[in-house]
């Protein structure tokens, strides 16, 4: 069996924003089409992690590499694609249409100027036409429902076929029959097209559905690896009580 590329390998790290560290003495690799749900308490240092890994927070200590390559000289940014937690990131009275909201997914392949030609919009009508939001195409984001939007935001990420997908707590904001089919896509894009996936999450009851492995932080990493790993662990049984470890692994399949 073919050994998985590593797409993200961190050593020794450590960040923080210039009042003490959120984050300390980290160290993982995550392999090609793994599904890892990111977990932990608020302030853990979750979405500070993810921002490290995506050069948006300098590290104060340690070592990152993307891709096999150290990430002060990464530049192929398009291999990500990054979904942020929704509310924070796009105002939905601006007055963009949905498939100008996707395109802009692909100016981080782009050199200066920056601007798209008839291939690139090819690309966001072939992402549309996948996740079944062609009909969408000429509405703003104000006339679409939370699921619709998500869907947006997801093809946004995914317009310029990364290979890593980041995702900031996506569900949040979405209803039950939304959060399935949101849930639904990103375990087939997985499964189907072995993109890596990174999931923020604060339910960890439910994670187990679709990850395959769960990473928990608290400041420091508690744990990292398969959730039949979690599940066997005395150690973890210790840390966070029977209870709350079968509560994750009861959801787990």
């Amino acid at each position: 069996m073919a050994t998985e590329e590593t797409i993200i390998k961190v050593d020794n790290l450590s960040a923080g924003y210039g009042q003490g560290e959120v984050i300390k003495n980290v160290a993982f690799s995550i392999l090609q089409g793994d599904y890892v749900g990111l977990a932990g308490p608020n302030g853990a240092g979750k979405s500070t992690l993810v921002k490290v890994l995506l050069g948006l927070v300098p590290p104060s200590t340690g070592t990152i590499s993307l891709f096999g390559t150290p990430i002060s000289k990464f530049k192929d940014w398009g291999l990500i694609g990054y979904l942020p937690q929704k509310t924070n990131t796009f105002n939905p009275l601006f007055p963009a249409s949905v498939r100008e909201v996707i395109s802009l997914g692909l100016l981080s392949k782009k050199s200066f100027p920056k601007s798209l030609d008839r291939s690139d919009m090819n690309l966001v009508d072939e992402i549309m036409a996948r996740l079944g939001i062609t009909d969408l195409a000429g509405n703003t984001m104000s006339e679409l429902s939370g699921g619709q939007q998500q869907k947006v935001f997801l093809a946004r990420a995914l317009v310029a076929k990364p290979r890593l997908l980041v995702l900031d707590e996506p569900s949040t904001a979405l209803d039950p029959q939304s959060r399935a089919s949101f849930y639904d896509m990103v375990k087939s894009l997985n499964d189907n097209e072995r993109i890596t996936v990174i999931m923020i999450t604060h339910d960890t009851g439910n994670i187990g559905e679709h990850a395959l492995k769960l990473m928990y932080m608290d400041v420091e990493l508690v744990f990292f690896g398969t959730f039949d790993e979690f599940c066997r662990s005395d150690r973890m049984n210790e840390y966070f009580g029977g209870y709350y470890q079968h509560i994750i692994c009861h959801r787990h399949r």
